[in-house]
């Protein structure tokens, strides 16, 4: 038996379906039941992206008070790997709206930056480079994929690294002063090593639990896709 997926994929031509014990008549109850689960399957699967996205805003808020204090005024937390992680696993796009909602919440005032600080005023201080850094990161390093042993996805990461590094270069010199070889060497050399460790073990994270916890967000093919409609009742 077939099912449609949804009205978009009949054609007169071609139509895709699945196993279900008899073949569905075109604009019958059963593609009609079709479609009603695949857009159940839909609302389901947006509601455990959103929920996702929020639990990695709660993880980066979480591990940003993971912070030992540093003469530079630039502590040494697990930003970086939170913000990675939520790429990584989320994707860019999610993955942004994760970081953004973490942003989000420090400037309206909530304690979720380093240290159990917040306020707008953070974004124009001497580390606020840095979190406007979390937004090129978190886009480039889903963008490329958890997987580091592709080329392109290690250079999309490193680059997301380095535009990072940058920005909070950039903003520290702006704001006391600095020539920006100097800012560097304070706010941006001591760090690399321990950013690039983050960067990769919350790839090898991203990729062990998307394994394990069947990540709405991994791409699945239309086979994949179609099984997963015929079980919803």
């Amino acid at each position: 038996m077939y099912c449609f997926a949804s009205r978009r994929d009949v054609s007169p031509t071609d139509v895709r379906h699945v196993r279900t014990g008899r073949r569905a008549v075109r604009g019958g109850p059963e593609e009609e039941l079709c479609v009603k689960r695949k857009s159940a399957f839909d609302v389901r699967e947006r509601t455990r992206k959103l929920v996702y996205v929020a639990l990695f805003a709660a993880l980066t808020a979480v591990l940003s008070q993971i912070s030992i204090p540093l003469p530079s005024g630039v502590p040494l937390t697990l930003q970086t790997f939170a913000v990675a992680f939520a790429g990584f696993f989320l994707g860019w796009k999610y993955g942004l709206a994760a970081i953004g909602v973490y942003v989000a919440l420090g400037v309206c005032g909530a304690p979720v930056f380093a240290g159990f600080t917040g306020g707008a005023y953070k974004l124009i201080g001497v580390t606020g480079g840095f979190i406007w850094g979390f937004f090129p990161l978190v886009a480039l390093v889903g963008t490329g994929g958890a997987d580091l042993r592709r080329p392109s996805s290690a250079m999309l990461a490193l680059a997301g690294l380095a535009v990072c590094h940058m920005i909070g270069i950039g903003q520290y010199a702006l704001v006391t002063g600095n020539p920006l070889g100097a800012s560097a060497l304070v706010v941006s050399v001591p760090y690399i090593a321990k950013d690039v460790l983050s960067v990769l073990l919350a790839a090898i994270a991203a990729r062990a639990v998307s394994r394990r916890a069947a990540s709405p967000f991994a791409a699945t093919d239309n086979a994949a896709l179609l099984r997963k409609i015929k079980h919803i009742s």
